[in-house]
């Protein structure tokens, strides 16, 4: 498996169904990935204060900003100094938005999947893991009440559920509505079988059989 078939299909693809073992995996190579975009997206903001002579004066990255109120961009840096400090920021902007996209859209994906392999539609992503990022908020807005108790045990019990489906339990066996079982051996193709038959067609010759005489 090349390094674009991995980014590219394995990655970001929605269709078909991967097994326990493949969603571990594609967690393992998305998370690399993300950690590789993020060293290199740190370079760029760095190569920016050098090249138009600004300082980073905060970092924040806190991906539930995302269902603040309002929403924020989860990952911000503050710029400041001598240099034109707004165009800096749009040029990090620029670079922070695709690696950005690129995380939301593996872990998407990839969970998508998982979940086709349990027979479960893509909807299902929402209650066992977008509710309980929005449960916890609505419990924070509720403040210290049996309601926001209540609350948090949902989003406890939510988190568990989509766990167990993604990671715990094994897929369906055999193709179902989302496609081929991944774990199913591969069907090999036999070989054609010749529409002749081979002993008929050889042309035993008798032993010591050769020319007459005459014909030497």
């Amino acid at each position: 498996m090349g390094d674009h078939s991995i980014s590219d299909e394995f990655l970001l693809s929605f269709d078909g169904r991967i097994n326990r073992a493949k969603y571990g995996y594609a967690l393992y190579v998305g998370a690399i990935s993300c950690l590789v975009r993020l060293a290199f997206l740190l370079f760029w903001v760095f190569a920016l204060d050098a090249i138009f002579g600004t300082s980073v004066k905060s970092v924040h990255l806190n991906i539930y900003d995302i269902f603040s109120d309002p929403p924020a961009f989860p990952f911000r840096v503050g710029f400041g100094g001598s240099g034109p400090a707004w165009l800096v920021s749009a040029l990090f902007y620029a670079g922070a938005i695709p690696f950005f996209v690129f995380a939301i859209r593996f872990l998407a994906a990839t969970t998508i999947r998982r979940l086709h392999d349990r027979n479960k539609g893509s909807w299902w992503i929402v209650p066992f893991f977008m509710a309980p990022i929005m449960v916890g908020k609505v419990g924070d807005w509720l403040g210290d009440s049996y309601a926001a108790d209540f609350v948090i045990l949902v989003m406890i019990a939510l988190s568990f559920w989509g766990l167990v489906e993604t990671l715990g339990l094994r897929g369906t066996t055999g193709p179902n509505r989302f496609g081929p079982d991944p774990l199913a051996p591969a069907h090999r193709t036999p070989h054609p079988t010749p529409n002749w038959d081979q002993l008929r067609e050889l042309e035993f010759v008798r032993r010591g059989a050769g020319p007459s005489s005459g014909e030497r």
